[in-house]
């Protein structure tokens, strides 16, 4: 696929001058990045682009992601890569959807993806995908409080929500997509009656599971987003099947109807279609189609927000302290009544001791310390279900917990780290996570320990500054005088910590 001839914008020559965000959306089937520029609370679109990497096309039965596909993907992401390497970090927000979160070589691509891009790349997990898809949808309608069924059909996964306003209410994520379901039933090209009603069949018992509930719980508006369903917008309206571009049950007959007769995809001759997105036609017709049917859907309007939106709305949350992960972590400790007061006691010593040697140890960023303090609030959470072995439930319970805002690697993370706060050190846990994320997690772990060391007994006095310094590979510990005499149980404590981080090849010194 040749590449498109980009423009430089007039922004890359003075970035300092705006507050420029960027999203990037590595999808199934596209690759979609935004640029845009905070101005008064609204963001001003200054650049979008899209290529049709199509992904999902290369993986293999075994979920082994093809050479040449990742060709294509790095490829495009250099290009990417020239609009934003420029911006710093924490303006910049990019996400892997369905394709990467099955891939068995996601690591090794995402490895050579982050060095193309210059930027760091998240999984999110199909609820958190449904939750940014919302987020962009009802901002970029500007949704009332009425109730609205919201679909948006990748290329690996459907995601459905229902929302009020601009919270949703129920999210799911189905695996089914434009292009998974065009492999599995129109792999030649080829389109007739049996196969539509093999994959309307396939579609409607993944359907099955959330039927009922989202038909009880109800809405009075439904919302399409993203490639298929703004492509069969702009067949339906360029057909004059239907107006203002709303679907209808009627339409998508028409649609399948069409393709039927056809029989091929190289023989679609239907206005609105582009070339690009013929051969994931039929696949994301019969999801829609399907949904349409199981759902009861009777219209379906079409919004240009979609994920990437969602992206830049919830960066813009961050930058703005209105943190979306914050709100997860509160709500899962009161959820396993953790004790606020003890959490707190422990997340301000972490914090303590993080000031002291985040420069020296390389994790001196915003995001480091917040994943300190998430997991100081948050490494009691199993004390719910049994005090013997607390530490694994808790991470159990991080690990495998809907988490809005977090993505799959930051919730291993975290759950590394809730593990790893006592006994033996949780060094397999760290090495399945990415390169870039297991030093700092194991240092932040560190530090996790070690403030729970001087809190383990609940009562201790938070006035006690500990001081901690590093040389090399040793940490050194400095307490008041004769502070230890009168801490018996914490000089035991700490004795053994030494010798847990010795298999770790850090020294711990104590002082006092």
């Amino acid at each position: 696929m040749p590449s498109p001839p980009y423009k430089q914008a007039e922004f890359m020559e003075t970035p300092e001058d705006y507050d420029v965000l960027a999203a990037v959306d590595l999808g199934s089937n596209s690759f979609h990045m935004i640029i845009a520029r905070l101005r008064d609370g609204h963001f001003q679109i200054m650049d979008r682009l899209r290529e049709m990497v199509q992904l999902r096309a290369g993986l293999d039965k075994q979920n082994v992601l093809s050479d040449e596909a990742q060709t294509r993907a790095i490829a495009c992401l250099e290009r990417f890569g020239e609009r934003i390497r420029h911006l710093p970090a924490g303006k910049v927000r990019v996400v892997g959807t369905n394709t990467l979160r099955i891939a068995e070589n996601s690591r090794e691509f995402l490895r050579k993806a982050r060095q193309a891009l210059g930027h760091p790349i998240e999984i999110v997990t199909g609820e958190e995908e449904a939750r940014l898809i919302y987020m962009g949808v009802s901002r970029s309608l500007a949704f009332d409080n009425t109730r609205r069924l919201v679909m948006d059909i990748g290329g690996g996964s459907t995601e459905f929500i229902i929302g009020e306003g601009l919270e949703g209410l129920r999210r799911e994520s189905l695996e089914m997509g434009c292009v998974s379901f065009s492999q599995r039933f129109f792999n030649d090209g080829n389109v007739s009656q049996l196969r539509i009603q093999a994959a309307l069949l396939t579609a409607a018992i993944k359907l099955r599971s959330i039927q009922r509930p989202y038909q009880n719980l109800g809405w009075v508006e439904a919302v399409g987003a993203s490639g298929t369903i703004r492509t069969v917008a702009s067949i339906v309206t360029a057909q004059n099947w239907s107006e203002n571009g709303v679907i209808t049950n009627e339409a998508l007959d028409k649609i399948i109807a069409h393709m039927v007769e056809a029989g091929h995809q190289d023989k679609f001759q239907l206005e609105g279609l582009s070339p690009e997105r013929a051969n994931v036609l039929a696949g994301g017709v019969a999801v829609l189609k399907a949904s349409f049917d199981r759902l009861k859907i009777d219209r379906m309007i079409v919004s240009d927000g979609a994920l990437r939106e969602g992206l830049l709305y919830d960066l813009q949350g961050r930058i703005q302290h209105d943190d979306e992960r914050d709100r997860t972590v509160n709500s899962l400790a009161r959820r396993y009544h953790v004790d606020e007061a003890h959490a707190e006691r422990v997340s301000k010593m972490a914090t303590e001791l993080y000031e002291q040697v985040a420069d020296e140890w390389q994790i001196n960023t915003e995001e480091q310390l917040h994943r300190l303090q998430w997991a100081a609030k948050l490494h009691e959470v199993g004390l719910e279900i049994s005090h013997y072995q607390y530490h694994k439930h808790s991470s159990y319970l991080v690990a495998h917990s809907d988490l809005p805002g977090f993505s799959r690697e930051e919730q291993q993370a975290l759950a590394a780290m809730v593990r790893g706060q006592r006994r033996s050190f949780p060094r397999k846990h760290i090495k399945q996570l990415s390169d870039e994320m297991q030093q700092a997690t194991l240092r932040l772990t560190i530090l996790l320990r070690l403030s729970l060391v001087f809190n383990r007994g609940r009562s201790e006095k938070t006035d006690t500054h500990v001081g901690l310094s590093l040389h090399r590979n040793t940490l050194i510990l400095t307490l008041p005088e004769g502070w230890l005499e009168e801490h018996p149980l914490t000089e035991a404590d700490l004795l053994q910590e030494r010798q847990e981080l010795k298999e770790i090849d850090i020294r711990l010194k104590i002082r006092d």
